[in-house]
């Protein structure tokens, strides 16, 4: 099956033609977003302008659209044919990730007008953390917030996770049911998930994509009185600190600029000492979460990194494992990340049952 999977960021749309039975890419391309990612219209034209890159309708068909969306709640514990009513339930858990699922949503609205035939599916980054115990997806808070409000972890990256345990099985030459990982995806956005024959035991991001690692402009994990302090004293609105966790914070709120890890480390090199305090507070900060993901497996088989960053800062790895050596000699492994091959195996499955 010819799956075109459309990832929907918060800054561009990414395209490709995945075929799912041996995940070879034929075509793929990416657009930026610009201001028109909240707009329908916007985002209309700029699918349509990505499906002329990719072929869709010059030469190259299609079985089936797979889109990538990032919180799936409670109820989206797999891949789910869309249509109406699950496109409402997308658009109403924006409410946990609104820089990502909002933006999903008006891209399969954009897909489902553009290709009114084709079938859509969405396939979920939560859905792989399903298997998480209690102990691991509540939170200490009072227990009606759980009851009431549903205020629980799901964690997020599961998409790039599943391809990275199925490449490190495939490297480790072992069934992955028979090993235990930890996954590192470093990237624009950071986690730490520990894998245990195949499934999800642990992982660092929560009820948002917020929790956890530091990021690239998202502050992960801080003491929660920070806010309720710039509440209190009216220092911010909630808005205000949503939109500086969101997007000032990170690597960006450190070193001052938004900016790659490539352009933070160069400046590191030429003496930059925020740079370098930045480069410092995300290694360690890595190497915490991996510890502590590792005290909820019985042994450990390897260590995958894999995003932007994982696979293409050596000096990270090699900063990030360095600070390990309390887990013994631990293989590291680099996997591409391959949401999108993913995406496409899931939508088949699902439109083949």
């Amino acid at each position: 099956m010819r799956v075109l999977v459309l990832n929907a960021g918060s800054s561009s749309l990414k395209g490709s033609i995945i075929e799912s039975l041996d995940a070879r890419t034929i075509a793929n391309d990416e657009v930026s977003l610009g201001v028109d990612a909240t707009r329908r219209h916007g985002l209309e034209r700029t699918t349509e302008g990505l499906l002329r890159k990719v072929g869709v309708g010059s030469g190259q068909d299609i079985d089936a659209v797979g889109h990538r969306v990032v919180h799936g709640g409670s109820r989206y514990r797999s891949a789910t044919r869309v249509n109406d009513r699950v496109l409402r339930g997308i658009e109403a858990l924006a409410e946990f990730a609104p820089l990502h699922n909002r933006v999903a949503a008006l891209g399969i609205h954009a897909a489902r007008k553009l290709l009114p035939k084709i079938p859509q599916v969405a396939a979920f980054d939560t859905a792989f953390h399903a298997s998480l115990a209690p102990d691991q997806f509540l939170y200490p808070v009072p227990w009606r917030w759980h009851r009431q409000y549903g205020i629980r972890r799901f964690g997020f990256h599961g998409l790039s996770v599943e391809w990275s345990t199925d490449r490190a099985a495939e490297l480790l030459g072992r069934p992955k049911a028979e090993i235990a990982l930890i996954v590192a995806h470093l990237g624009s956005g950071c986690s730490v998930t520990a894998v245990l024959e195949g499934r999800s035991v642990a992982t660092s991001m929560g009820l948002t994509p917020m929790e956890g690692l530091m990021m690239g402009t998202r502050s992960g994990s801080i003491d929660p009185g920070i806010l309720l302090y710039m509440l209190r004293t009216r220092r911010a609105s909630w808005r205000e600190l949503e939109e500086a966790l969101d997007h000032h914070s990170g690597l960006t709120g450190v070193y001052g600029r938004a900016a790659g890890m490539r352009e933070i480390e160069e400046a590191a090199r030429t003496g930059n000492k925020r740079a370098r305090l930045a480069i410092e507070m995300f290694t360690s900060r890595t190497a915490a979460a991996i510890a502590a993901a590792a005290t909820t497996l019985p042994g450990l088989d390897a260590l995958v990194f894999t995003g932007g960053i994982g696979e293409h800062s050596a000096s990270v790895r090699d900063a990030v494992t360095r600070r390990l050596t309390m887990l013994g000699g631990v293989r590291t492994l680099t996997v591409e990340a391959r949401e999108d091959a993913v995406i496409a195996a899931q939508t088949a499955r699902l439109l083949q049952q």
